[in-house]
């Protein structure tokens, strides 16, 4: 078959679906948590469907995987009352639990949370598309990121196990929480990128209001009973429905101290007004990103095609951090749009259990429409498609599109596709790329191909004070997780890495006495009979 038959082709029937990754279905959580209990819904219900479609008499439809509970105001407010009360101005058994005692529950949590590896990465894969290898990479990887976080937070309160004297003053610096958090994540990571807040906030003695991503929901339902087990009542409290709906009464409360968000900046826009006093609340945020990809002259072509196809269209281009457009200097773009075309030709399509696949279905329901109107658009301004079948559409499958030559005129130049659609922009000057990145909103990252160490520099120097990463010779990415990952402009609001998102959690608070000798003995007893959580010298191994 050609590739035009194979897209035809691609949907199994739901008989030839292997019985492991559907045998828990259909999920029908009628759970939540709330004030350390698992209550039951019994109100409306939203249908939740793959992006995997099934073979039918009539034709192709979505596979029905569940549903979970459309919630109200009511709800929302029983969910911030429970963690209200549980950080209760600082003074709940959470907020005040000893660094040791915090640690030890979040390790309870990550050992049962181990537990649910195969449930949580089937759904994984089948509520988001996501390949059933790469849903088993983001289930360890979250498991590491939580070990470290551990591990750093051990770290971090080694150091600051010690008091310090100056200039007459006794002091210990340590971190405090912040408050009451939400935390809501994104549907292409919605485990990781959820956890990389979510955890390092709990850890730091914050209490929760989780709102699972649009796009993998159910893979939350293994994991309540551990959320439940794990941490005091109302630490971490569950909300499921219409962000439109269940949000705005938490953010108009005031009550909410610190927004962890991953999404969209518009999105990020309308929850920061919603809040009577936004200064008061911390912001952590995660958003738009329009990274590009330069190739030079001299770079390498076949790594640069490797590495740029992989950072344009892992997860089918659904990432922040991925390639959204590429810049290829007029010396070798017709190389290398031959070798990249080529390469995404090679890249393999199908159901997300297939073996080594590399491109799947698509969640976001009128995504393929919205993609294949970037793509007409750009036809329209005189682009091609350069790859074979690019841009073929069959249900929720869109087969990758790569456009040549894009210019400023189109939309895909501007506008983040989040897709498999990858816009080619051919320069002579090498301030082209750089002044697109000065005058884009956003600011995460750029991907620099090249062997010049003179032009290669003099790139960096600019660009660095632009983006808050430049990769030489690689796609961009978030790893390693001790790295800082943030972005300028439009892209992201604090720093999150295993370390920064303990510090961006808290904040700084001592306690401070004169270099007297009756403040010496207090501190001195204090410590030594271990009246004090927050006041002690423990060194935590």
């Amino acid at each position: 078959m050609d590739v035009k038959q194979r897209i035809e082709a691609i949907f199994p029937e739901e008989k030839d679906i292997a019985k492991e990754y559907v045998r828990n279905l259909p999920v029908n959580q009628r759970e939540y948590l709330v004030d350390g209990e698992l209550r039951s819904w019994d109100g409306p219900m939203r249908d939740v469907f793959s992006p995997v479609c099934v073979k039918t008499a009539s034709g192709i439809s979505p596979l029905p995987l569940g549903s979970y509970p459309l919630m109200t105001e009511k709800e929302s407010q029983e969910a911030l009352r429970a963690a209200v009360a549980a950080y209760d101005n600082g003074r709940g058994e959470w907020p005040t639990m000893s660094v040791a005692g915090r640690i030890e529950r979040v390790e309870d949590f990550l050992r049962g949370m181990k537990e649910t590896k195969t449930d949580v990465v089937n759904m994984l894969m089948l509520e988001t598309g996501k390949s059933l290898q790469d849903s088993g990479k983001e289930f360890d990887r979250t498991i590491e990121y939580v070990r470290k976080t551990i591990d750093s937070l051990k770290e971090l309160d080694r150091i600051s196990s010690r008091f310090t004297m100056e200039e007459g003053v006794i002091a210990q610096i340590r971190r405090a929480p912040l408050g009451v958090a939400l935390s809501m994540g994104p549907y292409n990571y919605p485990l990781n990128e959820t956890f990389t807040t979510l955890i390092p906030l709990l850890i730091m003695g914050n209490t929760a209001i989780l709102k699972p991503p649009k796009f993998g929901v159910l893979l939350y339902s293994p994991l309540l009973i551990i959320f439940r087990d794990s941490f005091p009542r109302g630490v971490i409290n569950t909300l499921y429905g219409d962000g439109e709906t269940v949000i705005p009464p938490l953010m108009k409360s005031g009550k909410i101290d610190v927004l962890a968000f991953i999404g969209s900046s518009r999105v990020a826009d309308v929850l920061k007004k919603q809040h009577p006093a936004p200064h008061r609340m911390r912001s952590v945020l995660g958003l738009d990103a329009k990274n590009a990809g330069i190739i030079l002259p001299d770079a390498d072509l076949d790594l640069a095609v490797k590495e740029c196809a992989l950072g344009s269209l892992s997860f089918n281009g659904q990432r922040c951090t991925g390639l959204k457009i590429l810049f290829a200097h007029r010396k070798i773009a017709d190389a290398f749009l031959e070798k990249f075309s080529a390469a995404v030709g090679a890249l393999k399509f199908g159901m997300p259990w297939n073996k080594d696949v590399f491109l799947t279905p698509l969640p976001e329901p009128g995504k393929t429409g919205y993609l294949a109107g970037l793509v007409e658009d750009a036809k329209r301004f005189r682009a091609s498609i350069a790859n074979e079948a690019g841009g073929i559409i069959n249900g929720t499958f869109f087969n990758p599109a790569v456009l040549y030559p894009v210019t400023q005129e189109m939309r895909v130049y501007s506008e983040e596709q989040f897709g498999p659609v990858v816009p080619i922009v051919p320069f002579d000057d090498m301030e082209e790329p750089t002044e697109y990145i000065i005058n884009s909103s956003y600011g995460q990252q750029v991907s620099i191909f090249g062997n010049d160490p003179d032009v290669i520099a003099g790139m960096i120097d600019p660009l660095v004070n632009q983006v808050c990463r430049v990769n030489i010779n690689s796609q961009c990415q978030r790893g390693p997780d001790v790295f800082p990952f943030t972005g300028r402009k439009d892209s992201a609001e604090g720093t999150l890495s295993v370390s920064d998102a303990l510090r961006v959690f808290s904040i700084r608070t001592l306690v401070a006495a004169k270099d007297a000798d009756i403040n010496k003995e207090i501190l001195s007893r204090i410590t030594r009979e271990h009246k004090s959580k927050f006041l002690s010298t423990d060194y935590i191994f």
